[in-house]
């Protein structure tokens, strides 16, 4: 029996989306809006195999995630958060992967002054005292959860009618802002990536208090055993490896980088 080559291929296609194997990740919404998770995810499936499903939600709910063992790993940036969900025995263990930092955007005409402020918290108190319009993500994020600290540190308990939680991720809310002429926090890839800028412009960088580092736990199979705790770490394997580091360190936008790899190896 003569077989035609094109259902040689087919039958071959099929046999390799068998053993196809798929990882859910939860991601945050500022990694997703940065667009480096679409460069990432081919070179991932090409070196390993692993067809990674992201759910891009903020920090808080990706935590959530993992503590029902909705999800295998998940992809986070707020160390106090991720410290208290492996405390509680929901993640095996936390891998630091890049960085980058917190940024503050908002009108090019700057009417609260922020870029003449000398530290984070001093941005805050200027467009507190101006009760200049500003865009919270409001949404438990680790974006969220950074401009609530800082708004804690400067003594002052935002709210009124000049401070709106979108309860959004990171793309929408700066959407906001920028209809708004609106001041907003948020991550320096997130501003980089976004394409409707309108007036708005980055104003204040480089307090070592902006710095956000993003980590990899993979969900604790001891908790829930069903999870894929060894895709979890073949992917761990790749993140922290050289061509990771290769292309997220390369990874830039109109000459501007976006993340700092720092896995250590």
């Amino acid at each position: 029996m003569k077989l035609n080559w094109k259902t040689l291929i087919a039958a071959t296609l099929m046999v390799s989306a068998s053993h196809a194997e798929t990882l859910k990740m939860a991601v945050t919404t500022s990694f997703y809006n940065s667009g480096l998770s679409e460069m990432l995810l081919p070179e991932i499936k090409a070196d390993t195999g692993l067809d990674v499903e992201l759910i891009v939600v903020g920090t808080g709910q990706a935590l959530r995630l993992g503590e029902a063992g909705d999800v295998d790993a998940i992809l986070v940036h707020a160390r106090a958060a991720e410290e208290k969900f492996l405390a509680a025995g929901f993640g095996s263990h936390r891998r630091e992967i890049m960085y980058n930092d917190f940024v503050f955007i908002g009108p090019q005409a700057d009417p609260a002054g922020v870029s003449g402020a000398q530290n984070a918290v001093q941005a805050l108190q200027s467009i507190a005292a101006a009760q200049a319009p500003f865009v919270s993500r409001g949404d438990d994020s680790g974006t969220n959860k950074k401009e609530l600290t800082l708004w804690a540190a400067a003594e002052i308990t935002p709210e009124g009618a000049w401070y709106r939680a979108a309860g959004s991720g990171m793309g929408a809310t700066l959407n906001v802002a920028s209809g708004m002429d609106a001041y907003v926090f948020a991550d320096r890839a997130s501003w980089l990536n976004f394409g409707n800028k309108g007036n708005l412009a980055l104003l204040y960088a480089g307090d070592p208090a902006l710095f956000n580092q993003y980590a990899f736990i993979p969900v604790n199979p001891e908790r829930w055993p069903h999870v894929r705790n060894d895709l979890a770490m073949q992917l761990e394997s790749w993140l922290t490896g050289e061509k990771a580091a290769a292309l997220i360190d390369a990874y830039t936008i109109n000459g501007e980088k976006l993340f700092t790899f720092n896995a250590v190896r």
